[in-house]
């Protein structure tokens, strides 16, 4: 009975989840690259001490991939379950109501940076793993894949993927890294939106000048930068780079019903986040701006003096990093260009700009009718006690189509976050009652899949 495994091992496992997340595995810091080998190597350990026959850290153009299987029958069908070992930095440290990597079981939760993403959620697949193997309950083969580098783009995953792919080869790919609705509304997420990313130099006069000689005569890169960005998105919420819209399908009507079949209180959505209202583009719902059309968002800006005290500076330089979350459909790389063709094109002249691309990945769309996709219903069911619901996500997980297109396989976001769990913000935290959950879902999906 997977709830009694659980309750007796309950003390050992979150030890071992602990051990994981006192790592500071921060893939965007290159100071802890001994940390991400450390990370991996923990997770070889514990996946062979789950039951794997063999795991195995291996080298990628960038961090190391943990890979492991189990072989239960050559013939019998394989699951192939994606998951990241490296997790966002944690600042501002300041916000923390503990240590960022000193795990705290605290009101019902752990309280760490990755106790969901993808520390925590990653765990509740082994751990269902682990139980299955120990019970000898399973009848196909799992193979794991765990990357560093999902958080920076996962850039060194697809040449791996290329390199590997009959390693790699799999029925479906089982991924725990996407949200729910909520702790008593369960869902599975049928689609995701595609991303690009770049970064903005503004460069004016060739040095910063004092802004009591130059000010009034010499443009401010800063406040160049700030115009140019405003111009992006328009009055009704629509992004105004020329061709943007082009290869964006409409919601279907039935789909648009489906949303709005959603329990969503727009209210308490606001009071969650502390805004007095929203913003979106005109003509649609908030849950359809948020995982069926398109966004653009400034994700950081600086330039100039932001020490402490006042320094009258007119900067020479300013910068920004801006990503737009895209539908299926829509190229990131065609996305990319067009955006840096615009932002040069309503440059003036009194700045220099350059629009260097960061990264990005395509949107993908999960068909409702694949066996695997209702072997994760079941386990929902069961491990909730209702049925989940069907929707899209805002988020992006570039490498799920990466995986469709070199592998040929599809995919199965199976998450357990919620919205309350504040990834990528300070107190991350995963309710150690959907952990429970989560591992009692994973195990009933294996059993019907």
């Amino acid at each position: 009975m997977i709830k009694t495994y659980i309750s007796e091992n309950e003390p050992r496992m979150l030890d071992e989840l602990f051990s994981l997340i006192r790592i500071p595995s921060i893939s965007a810091k290159p100071e802890h690259h001994d940390d991400m080998l450390a990370c991996a190597e923990r997770w070889r350990q514990l996946l062979l001490e789950a039951g794997a026959d063999e795991a195995m850290v291996m080298p990628s153009q960038g961090t190391p991939m943990v890979f492991a299987q189990k072989t239960v029958n050559p013939e019998a069908k394989t699951v192939l379950v994606y998951a990241h070992y490296d997790v966002m930095p944690a600042e501002p440290l300041e916000l923390w109501k503990s240590a960022p990597f000193e795990p705290e079981v605290r009101d019902g939760h752990i309280w760490a940076r990755g106790a969901d993403d993808d520390k925590g959620q990653s765990f509740i697949q082994v751990k269902a793993f682990e139980y299955l193997v120990k019970n000898s309950l399973l009848t196909h083969n799992v193979k794991f894949i765990f990357e560093g580098e999902e958080e920076i783009g996962s850039p060194s995953l697809e040449a791996f993927c290329q390199e590997h792919k009959e390693l790699l080869k799999a029925d479906i790919i089982l991924v725990s890294d996407t949200s729910m609705l909520g702790a008593d509304l369960p869902s599975l997420t049928t689609g995701l939106r595609g991303l690009a990313y770049w970064e903005i130099e503004v460069t004016g006069p060739n040095r910063d000048l004092h802004s009591g000689h130059f000010g009034g005569a010499v443009a401010n890169p800063i406040n160049v930068l700030c115009q140019m960005l405003a111009r992006v998105v328009d009055a009704d919420g629509r992004i105004t780079v020329p061709g943007f819209y082009d290869d964006v399908e409409e919601v279907p009507r039935a789909e648009c019903d489906m949303i709005a079949r959603i329990p969503f209180d727009e209210e308490k959505y606001k009071q969650a986040i502390g805004v007095k209202a929203l913003f979106g583009e005109k003509g649609y719902s908030t849950l359809e701006r948020n995982s069926c059309r398109p966004s653009f968002d400034v994700c950081g800006i600086w330039g100039g003096y932001t020490g402490e005290g006042s320094k009258t500076v007119l900067p020479s330089k300013a910068y920004a990093k801006v990503s737009c979350r895209l539908v299926p459909h829509q190229d990131h790389h065609k996305i990319s260009q067009l955006f840096a063709d615009y932002i040069r094109s309503i440059a003036p002249e009194t700045v220099q700009v350059k629009v260097t691309p960061m990264h990005g990945g395509q949107g993908y769309v999960c068909p409702i009718t694949l066996p695997a996709y209702q072997a994760a219903e079941k386990g929902f069911e069961k491990a909730f006690g209702r049925k989940p619901l069907a929707v899209r996500r805002g988020g992006s997980i570039p490498i799920i189509a990466t995986f469709e297109q070199v592998l040929g396989v599809k995919t199965v976001l199976m998450g357990f976050g919620l919205e309350s769990n504040a990834i990528h913000s300070p107190n991350e935290n995963m309710p150690l009652d959907i952990l429970r959950k989560g591992i009692e879902a994973v195990v009933e999906f294996h059993l019907n899949y």
